[in-house]
């Protein structure tokens, strides 16, 4: 069914499981994505950028992600990921998505605070889940980019301060990881999670999950985590695996042949991940 996050990180705080939250970049990934996650039994995030979602359509996504949610009989969350404008998280909550990210990780605290609360605010009317950002992630993704200097992590204490003002369903912290890193692993500062864990009474949401080693999904875990994101080994797969079947294949040949194959390497990340997330 369709859910919100609200919904499934309340089931994985009663069943202590971390749901995994997956970017899709086109929309040929889609029903591999969900597909994977009901061979697993879990609930899954489906997360687009603003970019995505112009490209495709924020409601023909929402539209597959509701006719496959009650198809499959798994709960689907829409998530749109990394939104710095009112306007794109309107466009979101109007067409259809179940839960949005206002990101004003950039901004002074009273501001992100103000503008938190309007998205919160038109959200939560509606019956949409709001996530929130407190610290500065590192690294480079679509809607998100933040230059090694500018990173800062989550202060405890303003992240209760952010909680209660704001209103959020889940706060997203800078605890170490990066956006876009696939090619070596973070170490994370487990002793903050654990603190801002204590700290605030809502899930918490990691970012730039590719970069985090397998052993410390426990810890995030044990210590509040959630939601846990997965973007970037989910792009660089299929990529890898359309660069490989695209050069060797004639040009009348079905796209089907060379499509189906880079949506089964996802598959692959999303099974491998869940499983994690579930025995963490």
């Amino acid at each position: 069914m369709y859910a919100t996050l609200k919904k499934v990180t309340d089931k994985a705080i009663r069943l202590n499981f971390t749901v995994g939250a997956f970017n899709m970049h086109n929309l040929e990934m889609l029903p591999a994505m969900i597909r994977a996650a009901k061979d697993m039994g879990s609930p899954i995030i489906i997360q687009t950028s603003a970019g995505t979602a112009e490209y495709i359509g924020y409601g023909v996504i929402a539209n597959v992600c509701k006719y496959l949610a009650e198809y499959e009989s798994i709960e689907v969350v829409l998530h749109l990921d990394h939104a710095n404008y009112f306007a794109d998280i309107r466009k979101a909550i109007d067409a259809g998505y179940s839960s949005v990210m206002y990101d004003g990780s950039s901004l002074h605290f009273k501001e992100n605070v103000l503008r938190t609360q309007e998205v919160v605010e038109y959200a939560h009317a509606r019956g949409v889940s709001v996530e929130g950002e407190l610290g500065t992630i590192g690294g480079m993704e679509e809607g998100a980019a933040v230059q090694e200097s500018q990173k800062a992590y989550t202060n405890p204490e303003d992240a209760k301060r952010f909680v209660m003002e704001t209103g959020i369903d889940a706060l997203a912290v800078a605890v170490g990881t990066n956006h876009g890193q696939y090619k070596s692993k973070t170490e994370l500062n487990i002793p903050l999670l654990k603190e801002i864990h204590e700290t605030v009474d809502i899930p918490l949401v990691i970012h730039g999950g590719t970069g985090v080693k397998d052993e410390d999904i426990q810890q995030c875990t044990k210590y509040g985590v959630r939601k846990f994101n997965v973007g970037t080994e989910l792009l660089v797969g299929w990529t890898r695996e359309a660069a490989k079947l695209f050069s060797q294949t004639k040009e009348n040949t079905s796209l089907r042949k060379n499509i189906v194959p880079c949506n089964e390497a996802v598959a692959s990340v999303i099974k491998n991940k869940i499983g994690i997330f579930l025995n963490a």
